[in-house]
């Protein structure tokens, strides 16, 4: 593999795709759309056999010098080839779940395609200007998405989801422009080694954390979320819900905390406060949702809270555990969305109250929907369960408080999930429509059986994602360590008796 541009043909390959599919018919559309994102699911597969763990950091590096200071410049490390996989996994998933688009659905393959550049674009740049490109870009095709193809308020939801975005990002672009004029380089990895003036790590941590606290969404500016998700066709909601939130994360992990370690940690308790709120505020609204794709969205936010406080905690613990809550949500968020997608296929609402006993007719639907719905609350055995536990015991180092009030977030995640549950799929049938509907299909089988054996992978076997990523994420605690704070819990020095005495106590009263 040394040697083959393998990151450049990933990108290559969905984007001739979507030139293909804007001049198809439908269904030559469809089927070209769903190749590509399958030569690309094998190339990924490829990728990760391929991954030397314990290698270099950098692996896979390509750089083509454009014109002095910007570069194409591609590489990844764990962490990168993690969310990679994470992306090429749910995009054929994608693909097949857009069986309800009728018209343009040729543009529609186009922009999903163009959406899959963008993302892996995002997690292979080694340049910052080019990691700006794709991160910007990756907005367009996916406000096309929501914007023609949404529901009844799409056009607001777009806008809303558009502004926002970009709004946060252009306060980056002028922190970027500064530090590359001060480091002299636009390369990410010189970058994360390179030691800014602390005074400055401050403004340039807000601009970055003003597109990633949107990206995310961290609350109070999570408010696009849910009505992008409930516009969004299903595909846009997998899609957004599975890969595009973790680009915020993703920022947090490249950018501000190698690069501004001082700032970083300075902010810590403003990440904790906004988690603590996002936590139970938003588990407390996701509550009383009567929409299901509205009640998945804030559910979205709360977990993302979970994200912020483990990537804040500042030790592997919670890095590691971040990781691994991102790649769980992608999963299962993803495939709670699909599941909303399947009954409103066959339904046209979203609404709770409209469905009920679904367990009577559609069986096999009832066991996804739980075991997704398990794994949304981290029931041990489920991928859900492993990166909770991880960022709140990391989190419990530094701050025992923050801790203590996002655990509630586990506690209302399964109150509104079961309540959510027990209302589709259990109690009597009182819609005929609802009742009468069919079972999963082959087609929706082939779509959640993946992501209910990568959920149970995940659950079961946490090691296979932890290990690519663990020397990277030593590495980002090496960086941290000059900065870390002290932490709460740990015993007071000063109380503990020396060694000796104790043994002397011990030997005393025998």
């Amino acid at each position: 593999m040394t040697g083959f541009p393998i990151l450049s043909l990933m990108l290559l390959v969905p984007l001739l795709g979507a030139l293909a599919c804007l001049f198809l018919e439908a269904k030559a559309a469809r089927t070209v759309a769903l190749l590509a994102t399958l030569v690309d699911l094998v190339l990924g597969i490829a990728l990760w056999m391929n991954f030397d763990v314990g290698g270099a950091q950098w692996q896979f590096t390509e750089r083509l010098n454009i014109f002095s200071g910007f570069s194409y410049a591609l590489g990844i490390d764990g962490i990168a080839l993690l969310l990679i996989m994470l992306s090429v996994f749910l995009m054929p998933i994608c693909i097949g779940a857009s069986r309800s688009i009728e018209k343009r659905v040729g543009e529609y393959m186009a922009a999903f395609l163009l959406v899959e550049v963008f993302m892996l674009g995002v997690f292979m740049a080694q340049d910052m200007y080019l990691f700006y490109m794709f991160f910007e870009a990756g907005l367009i095709p996916m406000y096309l998405i929501i914007g023609i193809w949404g529901g009844a308020d799409r056009i607001y939801a777009s806008y809303k989801f558009f502004l926002y975005t970009l709004l946060g990002s252009v306060l980056m672009l002028v922190a970027m422009l500064w530090m590359v004029h001060t480091a002299g380089t636009s390369d990410i990895p010189t970058l994360m080694a390179y030691d800014f003036d602390p005074h400055v790590q401050t403004w340039l941590w807000l601009a970055f954390f003003a597109s990633f606290a949107v990206k995310m969404p961290m609350w109070p500016v999570h408010t696009w979320l849910p009505a992008a998700h409930v516009q969004a066709p299903t595909g846009g909601s997998v899609i957004l819900a599975g890969v595009l939130l973790k680009m915020g994360g993703y920022g947090f992990i490249r950018f501000s905390l190698p690069m501004f370690p001082e700032a970083s940690v300075y902010f810590g308790p403003l990440v904790w406060g906004l988690s603590m709120a996002a936590v139970v505020i938003t588990s407390l609204i996701a509550l009383v949702q009567s929409d299901m794709k509205k009640l998945i969205a804030y559910s979205s936010v709360a977990h993302m809270a979970i994200v912020t406080i483990g990537l804040f905690a500042f030790n592997v613990q919670g890095l590691e555990g971040s990781m691994l809550v991102m790649l769980s949500h992608g999963l299962v968020a993803g495939a709670l969305f699909l599941c909303v997608g399947v009954i409103y296929d066959r339904l046209h609402t979203r609404e709770i109250s409209r469905y009920g006993g679904l367990a009577i007719n559609m069986p096999r639907y009832a066991v996804f929907f739980l075991l997704f719905t398990m794994a949304s609350i981290g029931l041990p055995g489920t991928s859900g369960f492993v990166g909770e536990f991880l960022s709140l015991g990391g989190i419990y180092q530094v701050s025992t408080w923050t801790a203590l009030i996002c655990t509630t977030g586990i506690i209302l995640g399964a109150a509104y999930m079961l309540y959510l549950y027990r209302r589709v799929v259990f109690g009597e049938q009182k819609n005929a429509d609802a009742a009468a509907m069919p079972d999963l299909d082959a087609r929706e089988l082939a779509m959640v059986i993946p992501l209910a054996l990568a959920a149970l992978w995940m659950g079961v076997y946490p090691e296979s994602f932890i290990a690519p990523m663990r020397a990277d994420i030593a590495a980002l605690d090496a960086r941290l360590a000059r900065a870390k704070p002290a932490g709460d819990s740990a015993p007071t020095p000063g109380k503990a008796k020396p060694a000796h005495e104790e043994a002397a106590a011990h030997g005393g009263s025998h």
